[in-house]
């Protein structure tokens, strides 16, 4: 007999040798799991979590929540409120992208789900943060104002639609104060066509924001010395559209307050 015809033999033998042993396959199923148990142990975990949020304690709630998410039976109504709060709890730990992906599963996976203009919104705050300085690379703040931008195009009566148009102002903000800065890069290095074609793209661009104001400030003041009388009075009336409270408006564009 070889070695691989004796295996069978060998594992019957020893069930067999087991006190009471058996080979029946009776003996060998899985002992039943009680679900009224594994539906209380999960609501305990689900209350854990929520009142470690409220502590402030991110790290252990984000813990919890991934854990119960795992024992959450098919539709449980839960998941979608579970993967928010995990959202939050990584925003509050500072792990920004981890919470996006959350926020994003739920205004994904669940688009009728009341979450799920609160998640974009939160999605669109994580990457604003991430754009804490304008001078930095602008991709996060770009994301920031995709993510706004489909909140208001998805939910547009919102309340969180609603709350992320100012935010969407405040990111023009700091886009057009980026531009500016490069203007005057080139104006300090008398590189002035690069500066009116920046300025231009700035006002076109961020209209209603105080970096387009200084912008068209400067672009009436460089027309009007280069002798470009007629682009001086387009400015200036791109002024009184859209910054009619600039400082000494009538002395800077005389001819538009006549």
């Amino acid at each position: 007999m070889t070695l691989r015809s004796m295996v069978p033999w060998l594992l019957l033998a020893l069930v067999a040798c087991k006190p009471g042993g058996s080979a029946s396959a009776a003996n060998l199923a899985p002992v039943p799991v009680d679900p009224s148990v594994s539906r209380l142990r999960v609501d305990s975990m689900w209350q854990k979590g929520q009142n470690d949020f409220r502590k402030g304690l991110y790290g252990k709630a984000s813990e919890v929540f991934q854990r119960v998410l795992l024992e959450f039976a098919v539709g449980d109504p839960r998941i979608p409120q579970a993967h928010f709060f995990l959202g939050e709890s990584y925003f509050g730990a500072h792990s920004q992208l981890q919470a996006v992906r959350e926020f994003r599963k739920v205004s994904d996976d669940f688009p009728s789900n009341p979450l799920a203009p609160d998640a974009l919104y939160r999605a669109g705050d994580a990457y604003a943060v991430l754009w804490r300085n304008a001078e930095l690379d602008p991709t996060y703040g770009r994301s920031a104002v995709a993510t706004y931008t489909e909140l208001l195009n998805r939910y547009p009566d919102s309340q969180a639609a609603a709350k992320a148009r100012p935010q969407l102002q405040a990111l023009s903000e700091k886009f057009a104060y980026k531009e500016w800065q490069t203007v005057r890069y080139y104006l300090r290095n008398k590189q002035i066509d690069s500066a009116i074609l920046y300025m231009k793209g700035l006002v076109a661009t961020y209209p209603n924001t105080p970096a387009a104001q200084q912008a068209l400030v400067q672009l009436v003041t460089t027309y009007e010395a280069l002798g470009y009388q007629e682009d001086a009075a387009d400015m200036c009336g791109a002024l009184r559209k859209y910054h009619p409270d600039t400082k000494d408006l009538d002395t800077l564009c005389p001819a538009a307050g006549g």
